[in-house]
Order: C-alpha cells, then structure tokens, then sequence
C-alpha cells in the first residue's frame, strides 16, 4: 500500500490513515485485546459514516494491533454499568440499537468495500464485524467466538440476524448456544472468511485485495453491495426491480462509460471511482 497518509485519528484507541484511495482503520488497545469501549465504538462509526461520503476512499481495511482482533465489547465498562443499575423503561434497548448494532450496521452501510483482518481472537462484536464485512483475511492462528451465553447473556451487535444468513440456522445455534471457538479453517470452510493464510502472508494477502479494489469502479461495487446484502430480506420481484435500478444508475457514471470504452479498445480500464 502506498501514497501519502491524508488523515490520522487523534483517538490512540482507534487509529486511521488514508492512503493511494485505502482506509486503514486500527484497533489499538492490545493490552485489553483490542476489546470495545463506548468512545471507541462512536469513533469507528464516524470513520466508516464519514468513508461512505469520501470520494477519496475507494476501500476500507479494519485490522488491529497485537495478538487479538477483537475480543469484543469491554466487559470491564458492562460490569460497572451492570453494578450502578440505573435502568429506564427501554433504556437498555436503546443502548443497544444505538451501540453495537449501530456499529454493525455503519460496516453493512458502507458504501466502499471492506475487508477485514483476523490475526487472533474475533469474539463477540468482533466477530460480528468481521461477519457484516465484504471480505474477510484471517491469518492461520485466527478463530471466532461467540461469548454472549458463556457470560449469561442474549446475542447482540447484530449476530441473531448476521450469523443464520452467513452459516445457515443450525450451525449458528450451536456455534452461539455453546460459545466454543470456531477455527479459521473451519470457518473458511463455512464460507466466513475468504483466505486464511500464514501469519507471515496476512499483510500481502490483505494487500492484494485492497490495492486490486482500490483501482476498481467503486460506485459499481458500493451497488453490487448494497443488492446483495438486501437480497436475502427481498423476494424475487423486488430483487430484480433493484437490480434494474442499479443498473441503469450506474449507466451514467463515469467508470461505466471508461469500463465499455476500455474493452472495445482492448485496453486496461482507468477507473475513477464514480
């Protein structure tokens, strides 16, 4: 990945640099297994809001630091608000909808592609993120967990509507009933990941697929996205009248045109990203 970084966060918890068109978005509390804290759950919804709108940002990389992805939501700070017990009616919920599913749903939202990048532990809403991603790199030492029974607690952050569409109904029962790891074998085998590779390979892995999507038509790819993550909720009919609309939208951008042209000259496409 080269270029010149054009933005940095000024969270040390949540790192981002922009550069040649990729978003790299850091988790940086490796001491606490990259778990997530309120404040860190609000700065990476900004970041990937704020990347749905900028023309510079072509695709999106969500990685971390350390030996873990991301063990999920801090426990510490749910011990502490479990303890001061202070509840409206709906107060919870709201909590909920407007936290951890927000988060999910900013990744789903997206219009960029985004890969995500599991050296480690992927627990709880870090595995929920990696789930809601476009593609997923895991490195060979890599699993999945979900933690929420082991800790007497229902599935959230999206995982009850996530994880049935990804592996079908049965192994997401037994895989959040028992909260057991799911290696990266077993979940490239399940269809949840994309390439697992030795731990040494994971950056030239990731690499390859930001830099091949950082030159690619991506208002195409924001529409592609946005079908197919619908398609499952939609029937037939409204699947294809979306599919026409994307279509014909997507006729008069610019990388439509350059795309055609491109093939009748028997050239390489130059595309701009709108």
């Amino acid at each position: 990945m080269t270029g010149t970084v054009a933005d940095q966060s000024r969270s040390t918890a949540i790192l981002s640099a922009l550069s040649g068109g990729i978003l790299t978005i850091t988790l940086n509390r490796p001491d606490a297994a990259n778990a997530i804290r309120p404040d860190d759950r609000n700065a990476l919804i900004r970041l990937f809001s704020d990347a749905d709108g900028d023309p510079d940002v072509r695709v999106v990389v969500l990685r971390a630091n350390g030996r873990h992805f991301c063990a999920g939501a801090d426990v510490a700070v749910l011990a502490d608000g479990h303890a001061r017990n202070v509840k409206r009616v709906t107060g919870p919920m709201r909590t909920i909808m407007t936290g951890a599913q927000r988060l999910v749903a900013s990744v789903l939202d997206c219009g960029k592609p985004v890969i995500t990048v599991v050296q480690g532990a992927a627990a709880g809403i870090g595995a929920h993120l990696a789930y809601a991603s476009d593609l997923v790199v895991a490195g060979d030492a890599a699993y999945f967990a979900e933690s929420f029974v082991k800790r007497g607690l229902v599935v959230d952050g999206g995982g009850a509507y996530l994880l049935p569409r990804r592996i079908g109904m049965q192994k997401a029962k037994e895989m959040v009933f028992f909260g057991e790891k799911l290696t990266a074998s077993e979940a490239f085998d399940l269809g949840l990941v994309n390439r697992v590779v030795p731990a040494a390979e994971l950056d030239a892995a990731v690499a390859d697929f930001a830099d091949r999507l950082a030159a690619a038509p991506t208002s195409a790819i924001a529409l592609t996205k946005r079908l197919f993550n619908d398609s499952p909720d939609s029937d037939r009919s409204a699947s294809f009248v979306a599919e026409a609309m994307a279509q014909e939208i997507q006729s008069y951008a610019q990388d439509s045109k350059e795309g055609v042209r491109a093939f009748v000259e028997k050239r390489r496409a130059d595309y701009v990203g709108w």
